[in-house]
């Protein structure tokens, strides 16, 4: 079941560096919000901070608190393997799994977190993802082959089916469409806008017009210059920070003054 995100006070370090500095904000349940702004302003930090991935970098700790429908993920005790399957990543790069067919791709999650499934029930789910990312229809008679064999949009999504596959609440994707082309990356949208009818969806994007097309919301992530912290500088309906964003920075932006 879809759930809602909330930042708060929100600062992120990697050792003693200060990357991302007080950030606030509430993401809904079943929407798509999306994260821009330029190259090393914090955004992919802060996407990664909302499922603990940033924690596989040696040094990195966060203050504040990230709650996920009113619960700290940050609490001690919390198991970040166990949010991290609440909360399902999508990389920048497609990343299947090379030596898996695209069977075993879609199914590696559950295994791993169900230990032995029977194969039925794998099937099953095995399917329903595939359905769900609309890749079922171009890998039903070819499952037992190799995920890293299909082109880069379908791998893609095939990555998305894997992520979907253990039934997450929440859908993070960074950067998804960057290292595709125009026809799969129009795939890709049209799947995301089908997704957040199940999951809460926050996407990184240097893609102005992308964010424009599929988000409700968008937050504008900037520095002061080079070294500094990143920070959030604004929040809002889609619409409006496209066309009458409350700071100028982010009209900078968005116009092409910088960036």
């Amino acid at each position: 079941m879809a759930k809602s995100i909330e930042a708060k006070n929100l600062n992120v370090y990697y050792g003693k560096f200060l990357a991302v500095s007080n950030v606030n904000f509430t993401v809904a349940p079943n929407s798509v919000t999306a994260f821009i702004g330029p190259s090393g302003c914090g955004k992919s930090t802060v996407l990664r901070t909302i499922n603990r991935m940033h924690e596989v970098i040696a040094g990195a700790t966060v203050q504040g608190k990230v709650l996920l429908d009113g619960e700290d993920i940050y609490d001690d005790g919390i198991d970040p393997v166990a949010v991290r399957r609440t909360i399902g990543m999508v990389f920048q790069r497609p990343n299947p799994f090379p030596t898996m067919s695209i069977y075993d791709n879609v199914a590696a999650g559950l295994k791993l977190q169900s230990g032995r499934t029977r194969k039925a029930d794998l099937d099953g789910v095995v399917e329903k993802s595939l359905r769900s990312a609309n890749l079922w229809a171009e890998v039903k008679d070819r499952l037992s082959k190799p995920g890293a064999g299909l082109s880069g949009g379908q791998q893609q999504r095939l990555c998305i089916a894997r992520a979907i596959a253990v039934q997450p609440d929440v859908l993070l994707m960074d950067e998804p469409c960057s290292a595709l082309d125009p026809i799969s990356t129009m795939a890709i949208e049209d799947l995301i806008r089908q997704l957040k009818k199940d999951y809460t969806i926050v996407i990184v994007t240097h893609n102005m017009q992308q964010a424009a097309r599929i988000s409700e919301r968008t937050a504008f992530f900037n520095l002061s210059a080079t070294g500094q912290p990143g920070e959030l500088v604004e929040m809002g309906e889609t619409p409006k920070m496209f066309t009458t964003p409350t700071d100028k920075r982010t009209e900078d932006y968005i116009s092409g003054a910088f960036g």
